[in-house]
């Protein structure tokens, strides 16, 4: 049986006979030069966004006509043709801070980075899933207030939006605070009609007292409107089952004519009012707790105290599961060798792969690993529950003062975590003079990597051990945090008013609503995204500069090690800032990662073939001072920790966000110059009153 149709109407993957073309003659001789003639075979490929433009192959070619085009090509099919499978796809949109990320997480099963601030995601994320046996692909795009915004992540999505064939929008809006949505979602209806509105954190709003209308929102909009709670995956299903119907719809385009921002505003207050009825006050919790977090008295002691008190719990936490793994692993390695030795393995191999390799990545992880996975939920527990965007509201006129932008205290606090991590967050940062201030400061401020060797060398030479030397060992490390800001400060205002000079742009930010932490979240997300991403580039970085060691210890030359002979050269300029060539030499291997810093040095200090452990803080006090090791040094060694070369991920990352030689190299630069400088006083100073 045969059936005709217009090509606009072939299925993907289908084929037909052209019978006939119903344009006007001059429109049949150009189909016919482009070989479109009565009898011919023609296939459809694909369609773009809305089903237009279609591209088919005729006589081995394949084309492209707009739908209006094809309707005009009348084809013979027959129903033996088999259509391809049905792939959709489907873009989440939204302003930031709405759930955007929490929505992809529950459908795709992945891990985006969520959070309770602005600016989380800086580029699309996709995934995929499956819903009524039809794969379906999930672009997560970055949070926008418009889809014709410049700012940096905001154009990535207006980009996407526009350029990427997609079957339905998903526009995900905060229930507690829909008037600001209502502006987005009418500027997306005049790009595309067929879009769902999702109204996430519906269950919040219930507890505000915000009373929502979907059905006559709905109504007045022309696309359904559903209400969700995307932490329950179990409210997903009519959102998903409404963008099937959108997305299966075949009903024309009728897009809504354009307008202009007021006019859009306008629409939106009008919507807004009478569909959403507001109680007096329904964020009054948050109005109370943000009187104390952003006061004028009470916001830099209690900024302080809970930095304080998160070091003091990772301290007094590590302690003991550092000491464990360390013993773990020393009882390993002594295993393997003594194995090795009975069964005739090579001593060369050995030492390279248990000496080597082994113990050295077992020193990183069980020095690593357990303040990580304590920190790192800590700090995401604070940023899930919304101090974040405090912490930026609270820095802002000292970013000011310095012609800074105050989101960049968001990217000082994501580059605690990881400077690379840093350096991308800089997109949230609209301006590209600001956003380059941001990208080449970043490092300034000590990544997780460095926390380790910091918190040792605090601990046996300034604070103790014990429960009052985890007081005093926090409070030295609040300090030198405290330092770092202040660096960046001060690095940020010398770049605004000379390479970089200009005046601060205006300052927008949004202070989300304090929200009950997700703990299940938090737990996910800061062992899965931070701990272990963390670790592991640790692992793969310490495992090769381990046997790097190793062969730099057996490779003798002139009766001494490759590492002597390397340390006695740097010596002159390690003594002149107050250090020694050991110790440069350790902060030269590190430069793949920082983590690895204290384990070359007191490897070298022990002449040993490879990575060594301490064993325990007072043998590692032990051995730095029989090196000759002051307090002054150890002063100098945790000014450099703080102050150095950025890692090589976080300069590769520096390079693919400006796609600049110089800037990265100034981003190398800077703060390998702060640190010499303040090594060099401190130095001069001890040097003066000796």
């Amino acid at each position: 049986m045969e059936t005709e149709i217009s090509l606009a109407a072939l299925p993907v993957g289908c084929s037909g006979i052209i019978t006939r073309t119903e344009a006007d003659q001059a429109e049949q001789n150009r189909l016919a030069q482009l070989g479109i003639l009565p009898g011919t075979e023609i296939t459809c490929r694909l369609r773009g966004a809305g089903g237009s433009p279609v591209a088919f192959t005729v006589r081995g070619v394949t084309l492209a006509l707009r739908a209006e085009q094809c309707k005009q090509i009348i084809l013979r099919q027959t129903e033996s043709a088999e259509p391809e499978p049905v792939r959709r796809t489907y873009l989440l949109v939204g302003n930031p801070n709405v759930g955007k990320s929490t929505v992809f997480n529950a459908l795709t099963g992945m891990k985006q980075h969520t959070g309770n601030w602005c600016g989380k995601t800086v580029a699309g994320a996709e995934g995929s899933f499956s819903h009524h046996g039809i794969p379906i692909r999930l672009i997560d795009t970055p949070g926008t207030y418009s889809v014709y915004s410049e700012t940096a992540e905001e154009a990535a999505a207006g980009e996407i939006i526009r350029n990427t064939p997609h079957d339905c929008i998903i526009c995900v809006c905060d229930a507690t605070c829909l008037e600001r949505g209502l502006r987005l979602i009418l500027e997306l209806l005049t790009i595309r009609q067929k879009t769902v509105l999702c109204l996430n954190l519906t269950d919040e709003a219930e507890k505000k007292g915000i009373r929502l209308k979907p059905e006559l929102l709905s109504e007045k909009l022309r696309i359904p409107v559903i209400g969700i709670t995307a932490r329950k995956k179990q409210t997903l299903q009519p959102l998903l089952d409404a963008a099937e119907i959108q997305a299966e719809s075949s009903a024309s385009e009728q897009k809504l004519p354009e307008k202009t921002l007021s006019e859009i505003i306008a629409q939106a207050s009008a919507l807004y009012r009478e569909c959403v009825s507001v109680p007096p006050h329904p964020h009054r919790r948050t109005e109370q707790a943000d009187r104390i977090l952003t006061g004028k008295r009470m916001r830099i002691p209690v900024m302080m105290m809970l930095l304080l008190l998160t070091f003091w719990i990772t301290l007094v936490g590590a302690n003991y599961p550092s000491s464990l793994l360390s013993a773990l692993f020393s009882g390993l390695c002594r295993n393997l060798m003594r194995l090795s030795q009975e069964n005739g393995v090579p001593a060369w191999l050995s030492g390279a792969v248990i000496d080597g390799m082994l113990r050295g990545t077992g020193w990183v992880i069980s020095v690593m690993l357990p303040p990580m996975a304590i920190f790192f939920p800590l700090f995401t527990l604070l940023e899930d529950v919304g101090l974040l965007p405090r912490l930026a509201f609270n820095m802002d006129s000292c970013c000011a003062k310095c012609k800074a932008c105050g989101k960049q205290a968001l990217t000082m606090t994501m580059g605690f975590g990881c400077n690379a991590v840093g350096v991308t967050g800089c997109r949230i940062i609209e301006s590209k003079r600001e956003r380059l201030i941001a990208i080449l400061t970043n490092a300034l401020v000590p990544c997780n990597g460095r926390f380790p060797t910091l918190l040792a060398i605090i601990t046996v030479f300034f604070a103790g051990e014990g429960a009052g030397g985890s007081v005093r060992a926090a409070c030295m490390m609040t300090a030198l945090i405290l330092l770092s800001v202040f660096v960046t400060f001060a690095a940020s205002a010398a770049l605004g008013k000379t390479v970089l000079r200009g005046e601060a742009s205006s300052f927008v930010l949004e202070l989300p609503p304090f929200r009950r932490p997700q703990i299940r979240q938090i737990l996910i997300r800061s062992v899965l995204d931070r701990t272990v991403f963390v670790l592991c580039r640790a692992v793969m970085t310490a495992a090769p500069v381990s046997l790097l060691i190793w062969i730099f210890a057996n490779v003798q030359a002139g009766g001494q090690s490759i590492v002597v002979h390397l340390s006695d050269f740097l010596a002159p300029a390690g003594n002149l800032i107050g250090l020694d060539g050991v110790i440069l030499l350790a902060f030269i291997l590190g430069l793949p990662a920082n983590e690895i810093v204290l384990p070359v040095a007191v490897t070298a200090y022990l002449g040993s073939t490879t990575l060594t452990d301490y064993g325990s803080l007072s043998s590692l006090h032990t051995l730095l001072v029989s090196h000759g090791w002051t307090q002054g040094t150890a002063a100098c060694f945790l000014l450099f920790t703080l102050f150095h070369s950025p890692c090589a991920t976080t300069l590769l990352t520096v390079f693919r966000e400006t796609r600049s030689k110089r800037w990265t190299f100034a981003a190398f630069l800077l703060p390998v110059s702060v640190g010499l400088i303040l090594c060099l006083s401190v130095s001069g100073i001890l040097h003066f009153f000796s």
